[in-house]
């Protein structure tokens, strides 16, 4: 039997793309991955993470990667689609590319089996689907999942430092936010690697344009 587990990384950051990752095994080789040490990607370091994604992908019978950039969650919220909508079309395209007998996936929704529903809706295969909280911590296909989406989402977010220090990429970071205060005080504008629906993006454009006009209003006395 073909078990796969769906997860994703950067639901919540200012910064950077989501990434969800689907991840497809034989039953018999899924207790392997505990033995590996797979677990929860956030109960990882960076470092443990990069050395198991490249066993994952070995030990798996396929996987499957999609990366959603700032822009596409911008618009899909433009659009009136949520970030629960938006995790239940991805999941099911993921879903749908491994075609497994049984599926876990962790579930964004309150409630798990609204969520299951969203996804089945949205399936054009038949497959066994179980919507779970933690499932990235409670099931190991899931954090497989969860390994290679964080990974993923890490090494993209780390290619903008080359524009300076980020952060992580978070609203609570200090980093993040100075870095992006510091961008629109120079160019005017939030980088096109933000997403600019976040309220703090809007604040953040607020208040440089506040300061404009006090500056002006200072000259002009």
């Amino acid at each position: 039997m073909l078990v796969a587990g769906v997860d994703e990384a950067g639901r919540g950051p200012i910064l950077g793309p989501m990434v969800f990752a689907g991840v497809l095994m034989k039953e018999e080789d899924i207790p392997e991955l505990a033995e590996l040490g797979v677990r929860d990607s956030k109960l990882l370091q960076p470092s443990k993470r990069e050395r198991l994604a490249i066993v994952i992908l070995e030990r798996a019978v396929k996987v499957s990667i999609k990366v959603v950039s700032p822009r596409e969650i911008d618009d899909a919220k433009a659009a009136g689609v949520n970030l629960n909508q938006l995790e239940v079309c991805c999941f099911a395209e993921i879903i749908n590319q491994l075609n497994p007998d049984v599926t876990y996936v962790d579930a964004a929704d309150v409630n798990p089996e609204r969520f299951s529903q969203m996804i089945k809706s949205n399936l054009v295969i038949d497959t066994e689907l179980i919507s779970q909280h933690k499932a990235d911590y409670d099931v190991l296909v899931v954090s497989a999942a969860s390994i290679l989406a964080k990974v993923e989402r890490d090494r993209m977010v780390n290619e903008l430092k080359r524009f300076g220090d980020v952060g992580s990429g978070y609203c609570h970071d200090p980093k993040t936010i100075s870095f992006l205060k510091e961008w629109v005080r120079e160019y005017g504008e939030l980088p096109s690697f933000v997403r600019h629906s976040w309220i703090t993006a809007k604040n953040i454009l607020n208040e440089a344009k506040q300061a404009i006009l006090d500056d002006f209003g200072k000259n002009k006395k």
